[in-house]
């Protein structure tokens, strides 16, 4: 009778979890129940696996709407009805075409009976149905049903939608379909809600309801029984084979492991036993396809020049490394294949690849062609309602001014569940309070599908078979089932993952090649860690548009450590991570790699065990040593045992379990219980934050990379750190950067600049793309006309060839982008308007016979070059010089240099703001960290408390007059703020114009 439920997953719709909708339908008496989500299958298999533990047959299907309109329920009789109903959505979906409204002379489903199609009473007339379709009849609809023609009678069946709890539950459901339509409540049709009665009501009262109509009721369970589905979780529904079988998989992976390990280790035999070892677990556990699907994708990348970095616990594998799947050499890291694939393992093994943000789709394209659209997907993920979303959007629904939802919004950073308290807090307004207990009830709802950051399946049935797929912009297919629900069943993902420094890091190479005409083998990665100069630049800290090595934090954690080493770099790759900073482990750390000698070990074996971390667990595989080399556990057992500590089986019996284990074979090593105990509290404190060791060095290879380049090429570097827009930091900061280098920076020019930023020797022009409103299309005239006859000649060439508009003419002439005519901006500006307008006709090249520009006689123009800063920061958005040209000077000549003399004291400065980062203190109060730089563009820090924060909060940009007290941190200085206030730019002229 429950034939039409939804969940939250009906997205702004349904208010019920899977969990709640099966608990409450067991309560209710419901023996069976089918799961219709509108046009989505998100949560079918979580359904189907609940009403197996409750004792409830699981129907699947999906309501199907165009916008507000319900069209019919799907349901599936059998799996194949299932896949059909998940590709019906997804052709839709994908293509973005509306649902047709009922079924024409070909019936729904591939098989008539693999599915059945009910219509809402009403939607379609019933002597119009097909064989497989039903009219569905709501309790108060039954009035509706007098003089029904006899013949009819096995076509009607019970539809008792189960949308909502009770009325407070209808409230919510009332604020999410006003959310999904971005309007007030007050505007809310009658027609986008449901109705009242969509909840759970007694079987009885069912019945009654149909009393004159037994029939139906008949018709309903003859329905049920006719659907069955069976859904298998955990079982391998990957790809199976590579080549033709798992045999022939073998074979190859055992060529291409033996082949790769004579490259990497030539004559060394030191790695032999643990090759044959890997190679072993990986056919025993079926994973061989799975590392050949990864060799093939990154061959075909290598063939087409792409860089990848291959990090995650797979590089703890020397298959991998063997492969060049990664670049992280297990043995000099002593990295354990059992953090990545053991026998007691039953998750998947994790492959994280990288490549450049410019590459990637590519990549995914292949694989999407190599494997076949209808057996590959990317995977999905779920956007959820958290505290700041809850209160934007119901603040949005109350009508509520946007600056006063700003205010009751939570600042700073924050971790998983950290800020839902929020809602808890008492409110004097009415408005506010319903925001606060309405969105308790949302937090944590999904809000819409969105794509995971590089997940990819690829399966040996239809991916249809699993789940219903959708199309994001990126225009590649999409899971509706998300990354734990597809590992759950039995899909293990491929990470196909990008990011800018990779692009960046080809980009400079390109650039090298092109300047200086020099080959640079980027894989040298022994060769560039043990460099001295590049291990100078690593210890100074002139880390700046280098991978991960460059935010504020990191700056600080390299100087406080003095790191100029790879190993350092690896550990201090893990600790900077945020749980292992609010623990205190990461201070911790830092003091004992300086006074080693001072470390007190809770036993001498994990002493020795935890000697290249001075006693901390700083990575995932020192909580592995700890429980394997201490507490006796096989190497299987303590990768468990850390999975369960990070959280992955804190529900289950397992946990507890593994510690009872853990505290019995310590005891029959006749470990007192106490020193046992303390050991497990440490384990299991660190385990919560630690990172895996090859994640932690594939990082670090790549920022010695950057190093290198940075080190022997520092002008192509920042040029490529440029014209791959990603960082840390502002493109600002990053020309600063290239000014540093004694690099000569032009403006944008019609005659020298490409689209994006190009150097040649030291001359470096920037790009047109960071002119703010400049079209591409004429970016992209200029370009082509220059390279088809040759540089502009003077305005007049350059209005008549390109026959550019007025406003983009001005951009030009005010970025100085004309200054190759030998005018000043004023007088161009003049001239500039007047021709544009004379040029009437569109010049495709040259005229064929040369005419002599106009002269002009204009009374004599100068520039102001405090005029021409303002125009740089309104055109790109900041100078292209030494910001503190546009401040006046306070006379104030503290420098950053300076701040060692004045330990202890106050100081004021006068600073320019980069960028800030704010964090929460143990009292949930807000305070910050700031990153400045003085006239000499050297860093400042400084530190915030959140009373001085909230009387001188940061107001962005610009620059500041600061004053505090100079403190000191293993080595790193810093100003700890009691008054700020911003300092406004010099005033620009507008005289002699």
């Amino acid at each position: 009778m429950y034939l039409n439920c939804k969940t939250y997953f009906s997205f702004h719709y349904g208010t019920y979890s899977t969990a709640e909708l099966v608990e409450t339908g067991a309560e209710t008496g419901a023996t069976a129940l089918a799961l219709t989500n509108i046009n989505t299958t998100c949560d079918a298999w979580e359904f189907v696996s609940r009403c197996k533990e409750s004792g409830i047959k699981p129907i699947l299907g999906a309501e199907v709407r165009n916008g507000d309109q319900l069209l019919y329920i799907l349901l599936a009789a059998s799996n194949r009805g299932f896949t059909w109903i998940n590709a019906f959505l997804s052709g839709h979906l994908s293509a973005s075409k509306p649902f047709p409204v009922k079924a024409g002379q070909e019936p729904f489903f591939q098989d008539l009976w693999d599915g059945y199609v009910i219509y809402p009473l009403g939607n379609k007339a019933v002597e119009e149905l097909l064989p497989n379709e039903l009219i569905g009849v709501l309790p108060e609809e039954v009035n509706k049903l007098f003089g029904m023609a006899a013949q009819y009678k096995e076509k009607f069946i019970i539809r008792q939608p189960v949308t909502v709890q009770n009325k407070k539950y209808h409230n919510v459901h009332r604020l999410l379909r006003a959310v999904d339509k971005n309007i007030v409540l007050s505007k809310l049709e009658q027609q986008a809600i449901c109705g009242t009665t969509e909840q759970f009501v007694p079987p009885a009262k069912l019945f009654e309801a149909f009393m004159q109509y037994p029939f139906i009721v008949t018709n309903t369970f003859r329905l049920i029984d006719m659907c069955n589905i069976e859904m298998e979780s955990g079982k391998d529904k990957n790809k199976k084979f590579f080549t033709a079988s798992r045999k022939d998989d073998m074979q190859l992976l055992r060529k291409l492991a033996w082949d790769g390990y004579r490259i990497r280790y030539g004559d060394n035999t030191k790695a032999i036993d643990r090759l044959n070892k890997e190679l072993q677990v990986i056919e025993d556990l079926g994973f061989t396809a799975y590392f050949l699907i990864t060799w093939d994708f990154l061959r075909y990348a290598s063939g087409r020049g792409f860089f990848h970095v291959g990090r995650g616990s797979g590089a703890n594998s020397i298959v991998a490394y063997c492969l060049r799947i990664t670049d992280v050499d297990p043995l000099e890291l002593n990295l354990f294949f059992e953090r990545f694939l053991n026998a007691e393992r039953t998750s998947p093994p994790d492959f994280d690849i990288d490549f450049s943000w410019l590459d990637r789709d590519e990549i995914i394209d292949y694989i999407f062609k190599r494997y076949g659209e209808q057996h590959v997907a990317l995977v999905g993920c779920y956007v959820t309602f958290q505290y700041n979303a809850v209160v934007r959007e119901l603040g949005k629904v109350f009508g509520l001014p946007s600056k006063e939802i700003d205010e009751m919004g939570a600042r700073g950073y924050y971790y998983g569940d950290s800020r839902k308290e929020r809602f808890n807090k008492p409110q004097s307004d009415q408005y506010h309070s319903l925001i606060m207990q309405y969105g308790k009830l949302l937090n944590n709802f999904p809000s819409h599908l969105s794509i995971h950051a590089g997940g990819m399946l690829i399966s040996e049935a239809p991916i249809h078979s699993y789940t219903a797929t959708w199309m994001p912009p990126k225009g590649f297919s999409t899971t509706q089932i998300d990354m734990h629900v597809a590992e759950d069943i039995g899909l293990y993902k491929f990470d196909v993952l990008s990011q800018r420094g990779l692009g960046h890091i080809k980009e400079t190479v390109r650039l090298v090649k092109e300047n200086r005409n020099i080959s640079i083998q980027i894989d040298e990665v022994e060769k560039f860690k043990n460099d001295p100069k590049v291990q100078d630049q690593l210890e100074k800290v002139n880390t700046i548009g280098c991978f991960y090595v460059e935010s504020p934090a990191m700056r600080q954690l390299l100087s406080k450590l003095k790191c100029r080493d790879y190993l350092t770099l690896v550990s201090a790759s893990s600790i900077i991570r945020p749980g292992v900073a609010s623990s205190g482990m990461m201070r911790e750390y830092i003091k004992r790699y300086h006074e080693p000698a001072s470390v007190q070990h809770l036993h001498p074996l994990i002493g020795e065990l935890l000697k290249d971390t001075f006693g901390v667990m700083v990575f995932q595989e020192d909580v592995i040593k700890v429980a394997h080399f201490f507490g006796g556990l096989s190497m299987g057992e303590a990768d468990v045992l850390r999975r369960a500590m990070s959280g992955k089986y804190r529900s289950h019996n397992r946990f507890a379990l593994m510690k009872e284990k853990f505290t019995a074979s310590c005891r029959a090593q006749g470990y007192p219980d106490t020193l046992s105990a303390e050991v497990w509290r440490q384990m299991e404190s660190f385990a919560g934050y630690s990172f895996c060791k090859a994640h932690s060095a594939s990082f670090a290879v790549e920022s010695f990379q950057d190093l290198y380049l940075k080190t022997y090429y520092p002008m192509e570097f920042m040029v490529g750190v440029l014209n791959n827009f990603g960082g840390f930091y502002s493109q600002e900061l990053y020309f600063l950067e290239l000014r540093k280098t004694g690099a000569t920076i032009h403006l944008p020019c019609v005659n020298n600049s490409e689209y994006l930023t190009t150097i040649r020797g030291t001359d470096v022009h920037t790009g047109f793309v960071h002119l703010k409103g400049l079209e591409r299309q004429l970016i992209e005239t200029i370009i082509l006309d220059r390279s088809l006859h040759g540089p502009f000649e003077h305005l007049q060439d350059f209005i008549e060839r390109t026959s550019i508009g007025a406003e983009q003419l001005n951009i030009l002439v005010r970025a100085g982008a004309l200054r190759f005519t030998g005018k000043n901006k004023k007088r161009l500006l003049w001239e500039s308007n007047f021709l544009q307008k004379k040029n009437t006709e569109s010049h495709n090249g040259h005229r064929l016979f040369q005419e002599a520009p106009l002269q002009f006689r204009l009374p004599e123009l100068t520039d102001n070059p405090l005029d021409d800063l303002h125009d740089e920061i309104e055109l790109l958005g900041f100078p292209m010089r030494n910001p503190f040209e546009l401040v006046e000077q306070d006379g104030s000549a503290l420098l950053a240099g300076d701040l060692p003399n004045y330990l202890g004291k106050t100081v004021t400065m006068q600073l320019y703001f980069i960028d800030y980062k704010a964090v929460p203190t143990k009292t949930q109060e807000v305070m910050s960290f700031g990153t400045f730089l003085d006239a000499n563009l050297d860093w400042v820090d400084t530190v915030h408390f959140p009373a001085q924060l909230r009387m001188y909060p940061m107001k962005g940009k610009g620059f500041y007059r600061i004053r505090g007290k100079v403190v000191e941190d293993f080595g790193v200085f810093s100003v700890e703020v009691d008054h700020m206030h911003k300092i406004g730019y010099k005033e620009r002229q507008y005289a002699n114009l």
